[in-house]
């Protein structure tokens, strides 16, 4: 889909950019666990003195619970405001982040991991992408994405930083990760206070005041864009975006195994390609989708294509046994490939033309198609690689990562075409009959007006 040339700013007053810190904040915090494993899953593996094996079975059973808690929360997104359901869901994920750094015992972890799944993800991580899908209209949404995770990933850069910096201050002892799990959750407490303050506690809704009708707007909307072959098309697009981003953590894992790499460098790896990635190519990816890949839609086409490449070259470096810096760069550019397209995946949501009322619930339901790899794909590269020890196993996840490079790439084309034809055009004219039918009046409204209506 061509993006035409858009001068509107990407956000409208300093209020609205004051919001979108916040929630980027929010966003990289609340997942302070899972964003170590990018750069320190050796040591993770180490503290919880289990195998690799055992952690694709605690990201399981977490991908598996906020599965099913997207589908099932999906309603209460356009339903109540963010400042509902970020707060409240930040205190609590920050007090089971403690205790994950206090435990060996595999069943308290397993148990943990649900109750992160539980705040961190179910009602929190749609209301996240919902909010930010919602600060700036639908020609900016590759610019807003791409600014959230590059955002994310300064953030997660200073977090790994101080991660790595206690690990080796502590002598390369776990202890200075525990110490990392008690800042990350006193900050995240922090953070859910001040959000409460911070996010407007409107909804969108037309029917806002009144509860029984609000439920039924809620509910007609979801009928309406659920319906759309193209919201199930994107989200196909984000599932091969995902599936290939987890198999990043056996990136580092790759470089202990088959070149022997030091611990330290392993993690200076890691944060480079995580961190490093979202800050360089993700902060600017949905400028050069709109500007040199015709938007969101062709940049996710572009990101398979080189998927696709650096696959290869890994199956050949792998079982050819190729120098570490051929290794090292071509993970690097994969990781930087990943990055790109997970900016850029729920952008097209935006682009579709959907009113923000009902973006909310629309963006649940995509999270459980973007995100279902979390409940197997950790588990079956850990199955994969224990099963099949050395380059071997390797050489079969990079083949795996390519065939379904080629998969996300037929269907980023096939969203591109759709798209194209006009479903912004369509979606408007069912809104229209849908309002007509409820008896719905009134404009519009945007999240952007409700915060500086706030400030004002």
């Amino acid at each position: 889909m061509t993006v035409p040339n858009n001068k509107t700013p990407v956000f409208s007053s300093r209020a609205v950019l004051m919001n979108f810190l916040v929630l980027v904040l929010c966003s990289q915090f609340a997942f302070s666990v899972l964003a170590m494993k990018g750069a320190l899953l050796p040591q993770m593996l180490e503290l919880w003195n289990i195998s690799k094996t055992q952690f694709g079975i605690l990201m399981s059973i977490y991908g598996i619970v906020h599965n099913i808690l997207y589908v099932a929360l999906a309603w209460v997104q356009d339903r109540f405001s963010a400042r509902v359901l970020i707060p409240v869901n930040m205190i609590m994920g920050g007090l089971t982040t403690f205790f994950l750094g206090q435990t060996t015992d595999f069943a308290t972890l397993c148990f943990l991991f649900v109750m992160l799944s539980l705040w961190c993800e179910g009602a929190f991580w749609p209301a996240v992408l919902s909010a930010v899908r919602k600060t700036t209209d639908d020609t900016n949404q590759g610019k807003v994405f791409g600014l959230l995770e590059g955002g994310r990933g300064a953030v997660e850069l200073l977090q790994n930083g101080v991660t790595v910096a206690l690990y080796v201050f502590m002598g390369y002892s776990i202890l200075g990760l525990q110490l990392a799990f008690m800042m990350n959750a006193v900050v995240m407490i922090l953070l859910g206070v001040v959000s409460w303050f911070l996010l407007p506690a409107q909804t969108l809704l037309k029917t806002d005041s009144d509860p029984k009708l609000a439920n039924q707007e809620v509910l007609a909307g979801m009928k309406l864009t659920l319906r759309l072959p193209e919201v199930w098309l994107a989200g196909a697009v984000g599932f091969c975006v995902y599936f290939v981003y987890t198999a990043m953590p056996y990136f580092v894992t790759y470089l202990g195994e088959m070149y022997l790499l030091p611990a330290l460098a392993i993690s200076i790896f890691g944060i480079a390609s995580t961190s490093g990635g979202r800050i360089a190519v993700a902060l600017p990816s949905g400028y050069v989708a709109d500007r040199f890949l015709g938007g969101a839609v062709g940049g996710l086409g572009a990101g398979f294509v080189l998927t696709l490449g650096l696959g290869t070259v890994m199956v050949v470096c792998t079982l050819m046994g190729g120098a570490s810096w051929v290794a090292m760069s071509s993970m690097m550019a994969f990781a930087f490939a990943i990055f790109f397209m997970r900016a850029l995946y729920f952008a097209p949501y935006g682009e579709m033309g959907l009113p923000q009322r009902f973006s909310g619930s629309v963006i649940a339901m995509a999270s459980f198609i973007v995100y279902l790899p979390s409940s197997f794909a950790y588990l079956l590269w850990a199955l994969i690689l224990d099963g099949n020890p050395g380059a071997r196993g390797y050489a079969l996840m990079f083949f795996a990562l390519s065939v379904v490079s080629v998969v996300g790439f037929l269907l980023a084309r096939a969203l591109r075409r759709r798209m194209r034809s006009g479903t912004a055009d369509r979606v408007a004219v069912l809104v229209a009959a849908l309002d007509a039918k409820l008896g719905l009046q009134g404009r519009e409204k945007r999240l952007s007006d409700l915060i500086n209506q706030k400030t004002s």
